[in-house]
């Protein structure tokens, strides 16, 4: 049964339509907290008579019954009221004399405030990673006031005041373990809801701006951060302004051409300026024969396309591999993922398209879920430097990067906990990051009547 929010009556998961006054009968029963309740007094409460002369006590007792038995319909069905289980009548001796009342028996996993109290209550005493996940699923049953359809009256007010009260400790309580476990991100929202819901007090006001002054700490270069929203697992898409080889955390994506070359010798092949150049210099002191020999190693199983002649290509490599080769090169224990997206005409020009970097993508993931030891993951936009797609800006980069990702997340559940897309400094101007929040936001759930809290 719920009453965390629009009171409701489910048996076996199935909900069950109930008259607009049963409905008010039965939130009066809930909030008696297993109590029993005279008829007088549920006339009164329910139906907002007063005493009345006997003849017109007794059709008003005979409304009482009739809702009591529809109700007892759905809670007790075949049963009458010595042999329920769940809604009970009884006789009480009152000032007035004897007298019937009706009392809910409810076990603690039939109502979902029952279950919000023992859960809340073991968190609280609970260490914090521990604290933080059952807090947190307490909050989740909470889809409004307790007892919307009667707050304001009387009689609900200590049960509802108890379940608020309750509420809002587990919610203070959820921000201190999550700020202690290092995760502001997640307090944040549960401090907003605090902050909203006590405008005027000043803790919950300096928690908020410590939060948020927290997580604008820890972002430091992030420009936007968003999780992908797959049931199951966790992933996040991460971009950051900054310097590629300056991720020492993650494996690394570079960008090559079908030839794989690498010669940076007075910029003809390979500009000294490019991201294969630094890769030469930052990962491996130069030496770029070695790199050489890491990618042949990594080549031998792919099946070349053809081979040039020294005639129509004298400088670089002349061997083809298809566009979306990818080849894992370890560097001290973690990867740099080579990736053909684009092709070396024998003019020495770079030239790719769009389904040349998608295809790219797609077999780059490919590769991280079998090479990419659970890491995050750091690329740069691709496609943006000299060999780049031209029908493409770098805010679509960043976008098809994005889907194509959020694609492979569904097909290898376990890829990495983090793709980081890294935008040079000087490139920032140019780089519109709307497509990528509209991408996100297509896949954000539609509301329905029960979301939120």
């Amino acid at each position: 049964m719920k009453v965390l929010g629009p009171v409701g009556l489910e048996i076996d998961g199935v909900p069950v339509r109930l008259t607009p006054l049963t409905t008010r009968l039965l939130v009066r029963l809930v909030a008696a907290e297993g109590e029993a309740v005279p008829v007088r007094q549920l006339r009164r409460d329910v139906w907002g008579l007063a005493d009345e002369p006997r003849h017109l006590a007794q059709r008003n007792r005979n409304e009482v019954q009739k809702r009591v038995l529809e109700l007892r319909r759905a809670l007790d069905p075949g049963q009458d009221g010595s042999a329920a289980r769940v809604l009970r009548t009884e006789q009480q001796v009152t000032v007035h004399g004897p007298e019937t009342a009706y009392r809910l028996v409810l076990q603690p996993d039939e109502l979902d405030s029952a279950r919000f109290t023992t859960v809340v209550g073991s968190a609280l005493l609970a260490p914090p990673a521990t604290a933080a996940h059952g807090l947190a699923e307490a909050l989740s049953l909470v889809r409004g006031r307790p007892l919307a359809e009667v707050n304001g009256e009387g009689f609900a007010a200590p049960f509802i005041r108890r379940l608020t009260t309750l509420q809002d400790s587990a919610r203070r309580e959820l921000v201190r373990v999550q700020a202690d476990l290092g995760r502001p991100d997640l307090a944040l929202p549960v401090a907003e809801l605090i902050a909203r819901d006590h405008p005027d007090d000043p803790e919950a006001a300096r928690t908020l701006d410590a939060l948020r002054a927290a997580l604008r700490a820890r972002h430091g270069a992030e420009l936007l951060r968003h999780s992908v929203p797959l049931p199951g697992q966790r992933a996040d898409v991460v971009i950051v302004r900054g310097d590629l080889f300056e991720q020492t955390d993650s494996n690394l994506v570079v960008g090559f051409t079908d030839t794989f070359d690498t010669e940076t010798d007075q910029d003809i092949v390979i500009s000294r300026e490019s991201v294969q150049s630094q890769l030469v210099d930052r990962l491996f002191a130069g030496r770029r024969r070695l790199l050489d020999e890491k990618l042949r190693t990594g080549l031998r199983t792919v099946e070349a396309v053809g081979t040039e002649s020294a005639r129509t290509k004298p400088r670089g490599r002349r061997v083809r591999y298809p566009v979306g080769t990818t080849v894992a090169v370890p560097v001290d224990g973690r990867r740099v993922f080579a990736t053909a997206y684009s092709r070396l005409g024998n003019d020495l020009v770079a030239r790719s398209g769009h389904e040349d970097l998608r295809l790219s993508l797609d077999n780059l993931w490919a590769s991280v879920a079998v090479h990419g030891l659970f890491k995050p993951v750091a690329v740069p936009l691709i496609g943006s430097g000299l060999a780049r797609v031209t029908d493409l800006d770098h805010g679509q980069l960043a976008a098809l990067i994005v889907d194509s990702f959020i694609g492979a997340c569904r097909r290898y559940p376990a890829l990495t906990p983090e793709l980081r897309i890294v935008v040079r400094p000087e490139d920032l101007a140019r780089t519109d990051l709307s497509p990528v929040e509209k991408r996100f936001r297509e896949l954000e759930p539609v509301p329905g009547p029960d979301h939120g809290q």
